[in-house]
């Protein structure tokens, strides 16, 4: 049995017999780096990926290069700038401080959405239909999907992220409650936006997953509770579930940090049936999450912080990603791109070592 990426990468989610599970980095793009280490080995941002032997495109899967977000913004504008830090007045209004130099460096000082004078003005730009949305020679695109080997992903900004990136999260739990109509009409009218979007999309090109980003959990649990995800996130899941199983589609993927072991078994209920990156700082417990939910398809589960530990610490989660692999229905890897903790032997020494794994397991084995 002699596999695509695609193929593994499919079948493996969905609980197919493969010959084994694919390697993928999962976290970063085309030749990802960190700055220092092009300091020491430069042009690496060039050639890394077929260095590791990372197979797929992209991360594992790729997306198609459509907008699915607001279409027609004026572009972002400095504000101020000094050696540490930029303030950037983005197309939707919001304000955002960027830290230069740091891992985490990015803070939201003014939101978007405040009411629904704010929503109003934004709507205008969620047109579906919006010619710049699709890349000029879209047909030489359609030609080169139509003979890929690797997995192809439509994009959600996510039914919680969407409205999330516009509000804050704080600002959003207090809407669900003081202004309810106006949430529903945001998270409604995005998916809305987005299903014809890929409608337009599927008439030419079969596509092997649905990807949403939502991030809805910190390290306790989720931000919001059972009632209010089954009252706004649970319709339009299904909506989206409803739109993949109708085009043949047979992920849909959820990206969302925190500790995600609740909060996917409601997702599980709404139609999403494979998640990632089960991250290990926040205490997910996934080898149980995977048991309990059996058709349930994951990625991640491995600490990437591992890579600046040591060998031990990288042979510890290579023991993980056996079991998680034996398992079934599971694609291990870092639960992150690593931090600039991590120097690039570190790095390749855990992916070399995730190589071998995936290479030498048997799914059930």
């Amino acid at each position: 049995m002699n596999m695509t990426s695609r193929e593994r990468f499919v079948k493996t989610l969905t609980g197919q017999e493969v010959d084994r599970v694919p390697f993928i980095k999962l976290f970063g793009y085309e030749n990802t780096v960190h700055s220092g280490w092009t300091d020491k080995y430069p042009n690496l941002d060039t050639y890394i990926d077929e260095l590791l032997g990372f197979e797929g495109k992209s991360r594992g899967w790729r997306t198609v290069p459509v907008n699915f977000g607001f279409s027609g913004l004026n572009p972002s504008v400095v504000e101020s700038e000094t050696d540490t830090e930029r303030l950037v007045r983005r197309g939707d209004g919001s304000l955002e401080k960027r830290i230069k130099n740091q891992d985490y460096h990015r803070h939201m000082v003014e939101f978007a959405v405040k009411d629904h004078n704010d929503w109003d003005r934004l709507s205008n730009f969620l047109d579906p239909y919006d010619s710049s949305r699709i890349p000029q020679g879209w047909e030489n695109y359609v030609e080169m999907y139509n003979n890929r080997d690797y997995p192809l992903a439509l994009s959600c900004g996510g039914v919680y992220g969407f409205i999330r990136t516009l509000m804050g999260d704080e600002n959003l739990c207090f809407a669900f409650y003081d202004m309810p109509e106006l949430v529903e009409a945001i998270i409604s009218s995005y998916v809305d936006m987005c299903l014809k979007v890929w409608e337009v999309l599927c008439k030419n090109i079969q596509f092997d997953l649905i990807e949403s980003w939502e991030d809805m959990c910190s390290k306790t649990g989720s931000i919001i509770g059972k009632n209010t995800y089954d009252q706004f996130m649970a319709p339009q899941f299904r909506r989206i579930r409803d739109f993949a199983d109708a085009n043949k589609i047979p992920i849909v993927l959820v990206d969302s940090d925190g500790n995600s072991d609740t909060l996917i078994e409601w997702m599980h209920d709404s139609g999403v049936n494979a998640l990632y990156p089960f991250e290990v700082g926040a205490g997910c417990d996934t080898l149980t999450v995977m048991n309990k939910l059996p058709k349930l398809g994951g990625l991640g589960g491995l600490e990437k912080n591992a890579c600046a530990l040591g060998k031990d610490a990288i042979d510890t989660e290579m023991e993980k990603a056996r079991i998680l692999i034996k398992n079934g229905r599971f694609i291990p890897g870092p639960d992150h791109f690593v931090l600039n903790n991590v120097d690039f032997e570190g790095y390749k020494h855990f992916m070399n070592r995730l190589r071998e794994v995936v290479l030498t397991t048997r799914v059930g084995g």
